[in-house]
């Protein structure tokens, strides 16, 4: 008995002074030198209600997805069609189709091979039409299972993208949840400059390096007017002496002389030719390099156009080719919009642009107003509990406030801990303060289903010590029975919950976990020791 108890008490001592350690960082200004690198250091994470932020709604235009993918298909098909198949070029039509028009029935009879042979995991021909001179056209459809894989890898890839956006902008502990219909959930707590964060996730980053045909006209040129095979663009720049930015327009290829889906780095420099601006540099992986080393060495002495999104940013002349796998963008950025560029090119290009369904603003100070009366609610509940059970319990009551009260510290430190692993990423939300207010009624519930059970006893004629053993064994089951029932639920809810949902499983299930710990194992073990210890007659119960 005597090994037993010392145990317990030994077991019980080294989870509460734990429990001190992982919050310490909260009830202290700054940590001191000598605090391990291995314990939390942070405060608490707090959520977007209780520190302001950021909360978007996102929607993954994914049928752009499957257009572009429709697009590349008709490119690469070309280039498939241009020594075997006598055939114009493959053109995107409708969003799901590609129509090509053979020269005779070999060249109708070849491009139905090489579709079957190649293409007819994702395309079937949807018609076939015969027309002068022996030619025929033939539509190509994509099929409605890779048009599904498309939008889903859309979808998957454009949130991937945006987490890798939001970590390079150095928000702490974003949320960023998938929802139904491609549309994605994104709450930034802390963050200061939301229009920045706002552009940084909605850029598209689509970089492509486009040849200028500088036999046009630019200044008289219209849509209308552009020849096929050329577009007509605008090119952005901003004004030296106004600082107001202007367009002017400029004539490309429609065709891309190559994209920036091989960018492996994205790094901001200053502008030798410009002070005062900035320019991203960026490194090509070496399909990349050699692409871009190609397409500078077949074009020299003539303009390059760097486009993102569709906007010229510039139009360098090249001098001679460039082999070295990089490549300058300029366009009058300033240095924030060089490290925003820098950090979508990094992370890649959206696969499909993205439109904001819902976006809302949470100042600091109404942050700051929900912690307030959200610890104002958990300590007014607390007080009122504790003088409760004081008066209903008397001096066993001081011995199951000691365990509300270290309930409350288990709680907390393991917010602190969870909070400090990137894996679990615990914040406290105020549906979290409210599972806490929440588990200390269950901790309460608990002491008084052990405590009527000792007066039961006690009132039978029973010693102390016998009504306290008869008194836990009788109330154990029904508060394991109750509280595991409740923590089922809970692990549910944080398994399949997202936002605030969540922020109240995770601490609902702290909370139950360390009320039993502490209604079963604390209490029983300070009752023990003075039992043994003193030895009373009678118990004030």
């Amino acid at each position: 008995m005597s090994e037993n108890l010392t145990l317990r008490t030994a077991i019980v001592a080294v989870v509460i002074f734990i429990g001190l350690l992982f919050l310490m960082p909260n009830v202290v200004p700054k940590m001191p030198a000598w605090w391990p690198g291995f314990l939390p250091s942070d405060k608490i994470r707090l959520g977007l209600d209780l520190q302001g932020g950021m909360h978007l709604v996102l929607e993954v235009k994914v049928a752009q997805a499957v257009e572009a993918s429709v697009e590349r298909t008709a490119q690469e098909l070309e280039r498939r069609l241009k020594s075997e198949v006598r055939a114009t070029r493959p053109k995107a039509i409708g969003g799901n189709q590609i129509a090509i028009t053979v020269a005779g029935e070999n060249d109708l009879a070849k491009l139905k091979d090489i579709i079957e042979n190649q293409y007819s995991n994702d395309y079937e021909i949807a018609s076939t039409k015969p027309l002068d001179r022996g030619r025929s056209e033939v539509v190509l459809r994509l099929k409605a299972e890779a048009i599904a894989d498309i939008e889903k890898q859309a979808s998957a890839q454009a949130l991937e993208v945006i987490r890798n956006r939001i970590d390079q902008f150095g928000v702490a502990e974003p949320e960023i949840v998938p929802q139904e219909g491609g549309r994605i959930l994104v709450q930034l707590p802390g963050v200061k400059e939301p229009k920045r964060a706002l552009a940084l996730i909605g850029k598209t980053a689509q970089l492509e390096f486009r040849l200028v045909d500088d036999t046009i006209d630019a200044n008289s040129a219209t849509m209308d007017s552009i020849p096929p095979g050329s577009q007509l663009l605008q090119m952005y720049r901003k004004d030296p002496i106004t600082g107001r930015t202007v367009k002017s327009p400029i004539v490309v290829r429609a065709r891309r002389a190559m994209t920036g889906e091989n960018i492996t780095d994205a790094r901001v420099r200053p502008d030798p030719d410009y002070p005062g601006n900035y320019l991203v540099l960026v490194a090509f992986n070496s399909r990349g390099a050699a692409d871009f080393a190609e397409v500078t060495t077949k074009n020299v002495k003539r303009r390059l156009a760097i486009v993102l999104d569709g906007k010229v940013q510039s139009a360098p002349t090249i001098q001679e080719p460039i082999t070295g796998g990089e490549a300058r963008i300029t366009g009058d950025f300033g240095l924030d919009e060089a490290k925003d560029l820098a950090v979508v090119l990094r992370s890649g290009a959206l696969p499909a642009p993205i439109v904001v369904l819902e976006e809302r603003t949470v100042g600091p100070s109404l942050g700051q107003d929900s912690i307030n009366q959200g610890f104002l609610s958990m300590i007014v509940g607390f007080g009122v509990v504790v003088l409760f059970i004081l008066i209903y319990y008397k001096a066993s009551g001081i011995i199951a406030n000691m365990a509300l009260l270290a309930n409350l510290v288990l709680i907390l430190g393991a917010m602190g801990l969870l909070g400090a692993m990137p894996e679990f990423q615990a914040t406290l939300t105020m549906p979290g303060i409210a599972g806490i207010i929440l588990t200390i009624g269950m901790a309460v519930d608990a002491n008084v289903l052990i405590f009527e059970r000792i007066r039961e006893e006690l009132r039978a004629g029973k010693t102390p010590a016998a009504a306290v053993e008869a008194g836990y064994g009788r109330a154990t089951m029904t508060i394991l029975d109750a509280n595991i029932t409740t923590l089922i639920v809970a692990l549910v809810l944080l398994q399949f919950g997202t936002g605030p949902v969540r922020g109240f499983a995770v601490t609902l299930s702290l909370g139950i976990a360390s009320s039993l710990f502490t209604a079963i194992t604390l209490t029983r073990v300070v009752f023990d020791w003075i039992l043994r210890k003193y030895q009373p007659k009678k118990l004030s119960i």
